[in-house]
């Protein structure tokens, strides 16, 4: 790899100029085995439209990009937590893996998990694309969740304009309270967003949105990219 202008161009720069080529390869690299030819990393980051759980008009259809398993199997209360071969994935290509389902299998509110196995060993995992993830009260651990409710949420108001240069404010809903508790984001609403808007702000930039396991980390250690945080 040739060294980069902004290296040349700065001679603080070039004394690392082995480090930053080094972290650059592996970007490419891994940026090249992420996308694949005649795909771009915005592909990548659509993702979910594709990969995850999905409504067809069969029933469900689950897509993962596991390219390092050599079998996947979908467990949850339908198989009593157990692989079956009735819930074992189909290799497509490229790593991709597919399953589909009948429309009685899933309902909205089921946990599922996924149960792979690799060279040299195997375990259970949370779906990379998950769009909603909870945790256990008792065992502390960590479910995918079916959200299918029989009437989706509706917005009720539109987008608001672009309010032009950002005078950003940044916030976590689940710490924005006085009680020694999460917050929920109705408390959020409530008492912080007004408190926000009377000090000028008109940008937020909120933490921990995405699910994340350890709450001490305040959301910066994500878990599952797709799926809001249910704490709140």
């Amino acid at each position: 790899m040739l060294l980069p202008d902004f290296v040349k161009k700065d001679p603080w720069l070039e004394p690392h100029a082995p480090t930053i080529v080094g972290r650059l390869r592996k970007y490419f690299n891994k940026e090249k085995t992420l996308t694949g030819p005649g795909h771009s990393l915005s592909d990548f980051s659509l993702g979910h439209l594709y990969y995850g759980l999905h409504r067809t008009e069969q029933g469900w259809v689950l897509r993962e990009w596991a390219p390092n398993a050599s079998v996947i199997y979908l467990i949850g209360p339908f198989s009593e937590w157990e692989t079956s071969e009735d819930y074992r994935f189909t290799h497509i290509e490229r790593g991709v893996w597919e399953l589909h389902l009948s429309p009685e299998v899933l309902k909205h509110g089921d946990l599922y998990k996924l149960h792979m196995c690799w060279n040299g060993g195997g375990g259970d995992r949370i779906p990379a694309w998950a769009r909603r993830v909870v945790q256990d009260k008792e065992t502390l651990t960590f479910n995918a969740q079916v959200w299918d409710p029989l009437r989706p949420y509706m917005w009720k108001n539109k987008a608001p304009a672009s309010p032009g240069p950002p005078i950003i404010y940044e916030a976590h809903p689940g710490m924005a309270t006085e009680a020694y508790n999460v917050g929920s984001w109705e408390e959020f609403r409530k008492q912080v967003l007004p408190r926000i808007e009377t000090a000028g702000y008109n940008t937020i930039q909120l933490m921990a949105v995405q699910e994340h396991p350890f709450y001490g980390s305040f959301g910066y250690h994500v878990s599952s990219f797709f799926a809001p945080s249910s704490r709140f």
